[in-house]
């Protein structure tokens, strides 16, 4: 006669995986090393010096916080790399050598360390850099570009998205389906991150096969972006492919902290941040609204979260008795 089997008393969570958070973040940074190296292709030495100050940076930074914290120093993990490189990929590729320096310091102190370090996190760390130095710096980060017809002259407000916006206002000619293929495969008008959707798009559905993001949010940013396009009258393709879109949806939006956890708040978060995207491309001043659509969601997890969370069993409102 078999021995009875034990029960094992233990407290939440039981479902329990192998991934683990270095594990996780080595994908990431993996998927991204396709158009990482594209970047270098593209822009040379611009892009090496960019991506070498942003990821040192915060590497440093970071176990600078930690050793002055006198806590342990988890620089291993590749947190803070995955955000220089992210930070990296979402600069001009010629922006002065102290942009992705201050950037870095920005996105570890005040995007991460100053609530606590990894998990703590309110907004996603990388762009808190970016919009400090959008804000701050918007000189160097708007007169930084390479023109999108290929030359390597630096050209003021060059990006495709910005020649669109000049076309709304009537200061130039644009045909957005020109852009089509260069912004597939090899498009010198943009970030690092920016030189091939198409080489986005793979790491991302590696990202997505191997279940490390969530789908719904790209899901709902895209659709939304794509969607509204049509009813501001302007090209849904080429919203969708250029920028840093699909940077954007399928890479920071789906950051485990800054996101919301339950099924239906993801896909509320992907598509606010859809919406305030294109209000932003749109309505503003700005070419570009990824960065400050993903922060303003970034804000409304914890309320997201909320107000989404399935009721847990034998809790909430009771039904009152049926009559007799």
């Amino acid at each position: 006669m078999s021995e009875p089997l034990e029960l094992v008393v233990s407290v939440s969570p039981h479902i329990r995986a192998k991934e683990i958070v270095s594990g996780i973040i080595g994908w990431v940074i993996l998927t991204l090393l396709p158009v990482t190296l594209m970047s270098v292709y593209v822009f040379g030495l611009y892009a090496v010096k960019i991506i070498i100050l942003s990821v040192g940076t915060t590497v440093l930074t970071e176990a600078a916080i930690q050793k002055l914290r006198k806590i342990p120093i988890t620089i291993g993990d590749g947190s803070a790399a995955l955000t220089g490189l992210l930070l990296a990929l979402i600069l001009p590729p010629r922006v002065p050598w102290w942009i992705p320096v201050i950037g870095g310091l920005v996105a570890i102190t005040l995007g991460k360390q100053v609530f606590g370090g990894l998990g703590y996190n309110v907004f996603n760390p990388a762009l808190v850099g970016r919009a400090v130095l959008m804000v701050s710096w918007a000189e160097p980060m708007a007169q930084s570009w390479l023109s999108p017809l290929g030359r390597l002259d630096a050209v003021s407000t060059a990006t495709p998205l910005a020649l669109m916006k000049q076309a709304r206002a009537g200061l130039a000619q644009f045909h957005s389906a020109y852009y089509y293929k260069p912004l597939l495969f090899t498009n010198p008008g943009g970030c690092l991150g920016e030189v091939s959707a198409l080489l986005l798009l793979v790491g991302a559905t590696i990202l997505l096969y191997k279940r490390i993001i969530e789908w719904r949010i790209p899901a709902g940013f895209l659709s939304t972006v794509f969607v509204l396009s049509l009813f501001t009258k302007t090209d849904p393709f080429f919203q969708v492919l250029a920028g840093g879109l699909l940077l954007g949806a399928f890479f920071m939006a789906t950051d485990y902290v800054t996101s919301p956890v339950t099924p239906r708040g993801t896909l509320i978060f992907g598509i606010g941040c859809g919406f305030i995207t294109v209000l932003l491309r749109c309505f503003s001043n700005v070419p570009e609204g990824v960065t400050c659509a993903i922060l303003f969601m970034n804000a409304f997890t914890p309320l997201i979260d909320r107000y989404t969370m399935p009721r847990v069993y034998g809790k909430g409102k009771r039904r009152e008795k049926a009559p007799l």
